[in-house]
């Protein structure tokens, strides 16, 4: 298999609300956010730059909020919001110095340090893997080796959902060759109810609201991993091994005032959406709210684990996760799982 490469504008997609939020993405585009990050937090310090890997939408919600209840102004930190232009490669601005971490899936990340870009995963925000395979409510699919033979959508051989099919074509003992896998861009709903596909990949938390929006009975079905547990490590904020030499302890203050933020938009999902309008335009609208709050609500269950903490890396599924995009053809070289990630930047308490 090839080396897939991981496309901006497609793989990241997800971090986008749906077709509720289309308008609010275009408005996002027009307003050029990439080139006029927010400034969120005190003056004091060296600047921070954090990169949000789309154009604003309600999942980049814990940093809105630790911005606007001053919780990063609190920890004494210059934080700034950028958001990425649409086409935007989505390590370039790490690479060229113009931000300082980078809110990316861990596979993202383990994929770059093959490249040989040294990111370290500090905190893995979404603890379950978003992914999985949405089909009508009806379907005789039931489970991973259920695919063999049939037709499934996915927006292309790039970014989370097709990593996901492959990890759930694995769990059924199957591969790309055992399915008819069809690239459909991101033409779910229009590829599965005009029966195109037999499913489709997408996120649980934006997909799958946006088919029972519009009206649609269907089920996902996700990844179990079985006895291994998930084979893949979700979205968490990424910093070069260099920049933790030189600014590990403002590191240590942005994480904990991030997962401040996030606990925050776990306990007040309502109160979230509100701050969120300063950032997402058109969110004041009342039906943009509403897809917006069962965005978030879906959303952050999938950030606490089983012991409900948050960041947590987790040693096995980092191991589980390399071993399995190595033996996909993933990687370009090896990687050793123990130096993509750390859990010394949480908080101690």
């Amino acid at each position: 298999m090839r080396l897939v490469r991981t496309s901006t504008r497609h793989a990241l997609r997800h971090r986008v609300t749906g077709a509720a939020l289309a308008s609010v993405v275009a408005a996002a585009m027009l307003t050029s956010c990439a080139e006029k990050p927010k400034d969120a937090g005190g003056k004091s310090g060296d600047k921070i730059t954090v990169g949000l890997t789309y154009t604003p939408n309600i999942q980049f919600a814990p940093f809105y909020v630790a911005a606007e209840k001053g919780y990063y102004k609190d920890a004494g930190l210059n934080v700034e919001l950028r958001h990425h232009g649409a086409a935007e490669d989505l390590f370039g601005a790490l690479k060229s110095g113009k931000e300082d971490v980078i809110y990316a899936g861990g596979d993202e990340m383990l994929q770059a340090r093959s490249q040989n870009l040294p990111l370290v995963d500090i905190a893995t925000f979404y603890q379950k893997y978003p992914v999985g395979l949405i089909v009508p409510k009806d379907s005789d699919i039931k489970k991973p080796s259920d695919l063999k033979g049939r037709t499934i959508g996915t927006p292309g051989p790039y970014g989370e959902t097709y990593f996901g099919l492959l990890a759930l074509l694995k769990e059924g003992g199957l591969s790309t060759k055992d399915a008819k896998v069809k690239n459909i861009g991101f033409t779910q709903q229009a590829a599965l109810t005009g029966k195109k596909v037999e499913g489709v990949m997408g996120y649980l938390n934006n997909d799958a609201i946006s088919f029972q929006e519009a009206g649609k009975e269907v089920r996902s079905l996700t990844l179990d991993g079985g006895a291994e547990g998930d084979p893949l490590v979700g979205v968490g904020i990424g910093v070069t091994e260099k920049t933790l030499d030189k600014r590990g302890d403002d590191m240590k203050k942005f994480v904990d005032a991030t997962l401040r933020g996030l606990q925050y938009a776990i306990d007040k999902p309502e109160d979230t959406v509100k701050i969120s309008e300063k950032y997402v335009p058109g969110l004041g609208d009342e039906k943009r709210q509403k897809n917006a709050l069962a965005v978030l609500k879906a959303t952050t269950p999938m950030m606490q684990n089983d012991a409900g903490e948050l960041g947590a890396n987790d040693a096995q599924s980092w191991s589980r996760m390399a071993d399995f995009m190595y033996d996909q053809g993933l990687l370009e070289k090896a990687v050793t799982p123990e130096d993509a990630y750390s859990n010394e930047y949480l908080p101690k308490s």
